[in-house]
């Protein structure tokens, strides 16, 4: 772990400032002083080996470890050893190890001996067994709500194969704005603004299913939710992240759904096709047309990934799945476009971005012809500009100034690329004008 700076600005008024923090002290002091005088019995015990009986509670919360998000005993580490010199007396038992115990710990750490793919499948067997306590202790008309946050596909496969796998099973889920986007952690990253909540109850009999035949229920319950999410304003990684759950709650109703060949249905398998039903849903309203054949592949591409990571850079892994469910492989476009591998993260480059030489080059793509008018428009070469769209036919396309106007949308307020499109578009009468007398001079030249 590395040491960050601090998340609290003392000057700010918006986030965690001085003010604001006293503010919010002096209410919650006053709340909690109304609050009746009810005895809580707080135990310490492994999640994974719970001390009360079966079905014991009506409901259960829990909000268990993001993955790899927070290095949780590390972190403790610094507290830990100024409360065993001021508490530890009082509280031997807690505070018998040097430091906080790290054995048990739920977290898929990389750094230890067989490294990622070790730790993802530790973290996974550990908070299966979690579940599956939460599972016993539960009574059979009990809810229980689990909490998590990760933008990571790979992290929610690890959680929904362990809610499987424990009896469990969804039956509503909610993504709630839990996060301060001024907060650093926010800045220049794809971090998520919001948590799932997940409402799970028991799953009673083992029914099995095929795909085929659930695959419909899947899509209904997802555009259903899906509508709702975009109207209440969700978007970006968010709005990816929010169809997880409508998924699953058809999914996990049956205790095995299988192919026809009666291979089992993986989680993966499930996830790639939500993420195929979200991207297309996406495009469709962003662009506000259900048409999408004539948007090529790379421009769905650029248009999903602005709207949903912007400048961030990405993990491969993520980026790769993104890229197959708009039907594009990685592998064959990065450093060659407007995709840039940079170690182990893909970027996708805005026009300003995409080097001198890039006016010289043949445009391969939508993209590629937008970010040249767009470099044009910069240097004010409006014949420059009419001879690119009268060249690339795309001067009376309107699936081409759709999608410029889609992506202008998408980017925020005060984004470089954002000034240009809006600067490109407000002269697109005067380009096509331009472009057509360009073809037509064209035209009589040949003749």
């Amino acid at each position: 772990m590395c040491w960050d700076y601090i998340e609290a600005n003392p000057f700010n008024p918006e986030a965690a400032g001085w003010q604001t923090a006293c503010e919010k002290n002096e209410k919650w002091i006053k709340h909690a002083s109304k609050i009746p005088a009810n005895i809580s019995v707080i135990n310490q015990a492994s999640a994974t080996s719970l001390p009360y009986p079966d079905g014991f509670f009506d409901v259960i919360a829990t909000d268990p470890p993001y993955y790899d998000n927070v290095p949780y005993s590390y972190l403790s580490d610094f507290f830990y050893v100024w409360l065993k010199r001021t508490v530890g007396d009082l509280y031997p038992e807690l505070f018998a190890t040097p430091l906080t115990p790290k054995s048990e710990e739920i977290v898929a750490y990389s750094h230890e001996e067989g490294g990622y793919e070790a730790g993802k499948r530790r973290f996974e067997e550990m908070l299966t067994k979690s579940f599956q306590e939460i599972c016993r202790v539960l009574k059979d008309d009990g809810v229980a709500c689990i909490v998590f946050a990760h933008k990571s596909t790979d992290a929610w496969e690890s959680i929904i194969n362990a809610l499987l796998n424990s009896g469990l099973y969804m039956t509503a889920s909610w993504p709630i704005n839990t996060e301060m986007q001024a907060r650093l952690r926010a800045k220049e990253s794809a971090a998520l603004a919001s948590s799932i909540y997940m409402v799970c109850r028991k799953r009673k009999g083992g029914k099995t299913a095929y795909f085929n035949e659930i695959k419909a229920g899947i899509e209904k319950r997802v555009h259903e939710k899906l509508d709702q999410f975009w109207e209440e304003g969700i978007s970006g990684s968010d709005f990816f992240i929010s169809a997880i759950g409508p998924a699953v709650e058809v999914f996990g109703k049956y205790e095995r759904v299988e192919k026809l060949t009666g291979e089992q249905v993986t989680v993966a398998e499930l996830l790639e096709h939500v993420r195929r039903v979200v991207s297309e849903y996406a495009l469709s309203r962003i662009l506000e047309s259900p048409r999408l054949g004539g948007i090529d592949t790379e421009a769905r591409f650029y248009l999903l990934w602005r709207w949903t990571y912007n400048d961030a850079k990405i993990p491969f892994d993520d980026a790769r799945k993104l890229s197959q469910a708009v039907g594009i492989e990685l592998t064959e476009h990065w450093n060659r476009g407007f995709i840039k591998k940079e170690k182990e993260y893909i970027r996708v480059l805005p026009a300003e971005e995409r080097g001198k030489d890039f006016l010289k080059q043949t445009p391969a793509n939508m993209v590629d012809v937008l970010h040249q008018a767009l470099l044009l428009w910069s240097k004010n070469d409006r014949k420059g500009i009419a001879e690119l769209l009268s060249r690339t036919g795309q001067a009376g396309n309107d699936d081409f100034w759709r999608l410029a106007q889609a992506v202008s949308e998408v980017l925020p307020e005060k984004d470089r690329e954002k000034q240009m499109l809006q600067g490109f578009l407000y002269g697109r009468e005067a380009y096509v004008k331009a472009a057509g007398s360009e073809s037509a001079e064209q035209e009589r030249l040949f003749e």
